[in-house]
């Protein structure tokens, strides 16, 4: 169709007329209301940031001689923050002579690891950087988190059938 007919047919429908495709020959036009086309876009970009989740490295920090209830308490946090989507970094701190003894955050950081193992992984091996030695978890996916608790409830099964079995050998 020719551009004055296209533009005459837009001006008698009340709509815009498009250029969709500069470069093809001829060059590709739409008819269309062209502030509803901009107003559907930006709602479609606002629904789209809407449901995209950002995640972010959070720290969570230890010492080597931490106390049993302290180190629960950290594990809450750090499990809060994973189950809320953002990775965790597990940082154990050395003052003075804790140096000598890194085996002793390594331990701690394990310990965090297991804890933790049914929503999250760990991304790479502990890291000794300067004082600190560093670990990043990482949350789990719903469908590994499914798998990881299914096998967890079997170990819990299996283990409660030794018992029954050692209980019953011992009677």
């Amino acid at each position: 169709m020719p551009l004055e007919q296209a533009r005459e047919v837009a001006r008698n429908n009340n709509l815009d007329l498009v250029e969709v495709a500069a470069t093809a020959v001829p060059p590709v036009c739409r008819l269309l209301d062209y502030g509803k086309y901009k107003y559907e876009q930006a709602k479609k970009g606002r629904e789209a940031k809407k449901s995209q989740r950002v995640s972010m490295l959070r720290e969570v920090r230890l010492r080597p001689k931490i106390g049993d209830h302290d180190f629960q308490a950290k594990a809450r946090l750090a499990r809060k923050l994973l189950e809320g989507g953002d990775k965790v970094k597990i940082t154990v701190m050395f003052r003075g002579r804790e140096i000598t003894h890194p085996e002793i955050a390594w331990r701690l950081l394990q310990r965090m690891a297991e804890s933790l193992e049914d929503i999250a992984s760990v991304e790479g091996q502990p890291l000794m950087v300067g004082r600190r030695m560093n670990v990043v978890m990482v949350p789990l996916s719903a469908q590994k988190a499914k798998k990881v608790e299914e096998q967890k409830a079997k170990k819990v099964e299996e283990q409660k059938a030794k018992k029954v079995e050692e209980k019953v050998r011992k009677s």
